[in-house]
């Protein structure tokens, strides 16, 4: 298929760079900045563009992988003239009806991944979530999604705030328990490479058990002398304090809940 991408960032790279392997062109990469959809545009082929009047006018499909403030006002923005075309969005919170009144045909393409430019991913394995808001939509997001990944899932715009909220839990706010962990360690001179075993074998378990039956520490049992003495370690970084507290209550109450 011809495909317009709206947006440069990371995952509009890791997509751009999947589809094109999978055979579809890349007919046109629009960014705001010159610079970033130049580069995408060199990987991926198409023309760059920085003026929604550069946009093509028709495609099979313009997929827009923007951030989520902007999403809806850059959606209007496009929409003028192409009100015939099938516009996709990849933002795990936002709505698919956010398209409605702009386009006729429209969906979401959703893949459940954190992306850097800096690694490269294998999108086989990544799930990819999608929705049509008809019956050509969807053919579409299913066709994109299905030349890219392995997993393929239909979800409704409500099914998948949740599934974005979890995977803030399970990626996000764990990346930044990895950032507290390496502030931690760096103030008495120890490098963070030592919790990579630690974090590795925490990873691995969670592939073959469910994490609340794997978990461990003192929260679990409530060690209070334990609890006690690292809740005083961060007298000096009350935020961090305050997420040790609370983290360890969460943890106890869901071992009291499985017992």
């Amino acid at each position: 298929m011809d495909v317009v991408l709206i947006g440069a960032g990371r995952l509009a790279t890791h997509l751009g760079m999947a589809l094109k392997q999978a055979g579809h062109r890349i007919q046109c990469v629009y960014s705001r900045t010159m610079a970033s959809a130049s580069a995408l545009a060199a990987q991926t082929g198409g023309v760059a563009v920085d003026a929604i009047q550069q946009v093509p006018q028709t495609a099979d499909v313009f997929v827009m992988a923007v951030k989520d403030a902007v999403l809806a006002t850059l959606a209007a923005q496009l929409a003028k003239g192409r009100e015939g075309q099938v516009f996709l969005h990849t933002a795990g919170s936002m709505p698919m009806d956010l398209f409605q009144g702009l386009v006729r045909h429209y969906g979401v393409f959703y893949p459940i991944q954190t992306f850097s430019k800096e690694r490269q991913v294998d999108f086989s394995e990544i799930p990819v979530f999608i929705e049509g808001c008809d019956d050509e939509a969807l053919h579409r997001a299913r066709t994109l999604a299905e030349s890219v990944s392995r997993r393929v899932f239909l979800m409704s715009s409500d099914e998948r705030k949740y599934l974005h909220l979890a995977a803030v839990f399970a990626c996000n706010f764990t990346n930044h328990c990895y950032a507290l962990a390496s502030d931690i360690l760096h103030e008495h001179g120890l490098p963070f490479d030592v919790m990579l075993p630690l974090i590795d074998e925490t990873t691995r378990k969670v592939h073959d058990f469910e994490p609340k039956d794997v978990q461990t520490g003192p929260a679990v049992r409530y060690d209070e002398n334990v609890i006690s003495m690292q809740t005083a370690l961060l007298a000096d970084h009350p935020l961090a304090q305050d997420i040790y507290e609370r983290m360890s209550q969460s943890i106890h109450q869901k071992t009291i809940e499985q017992q």
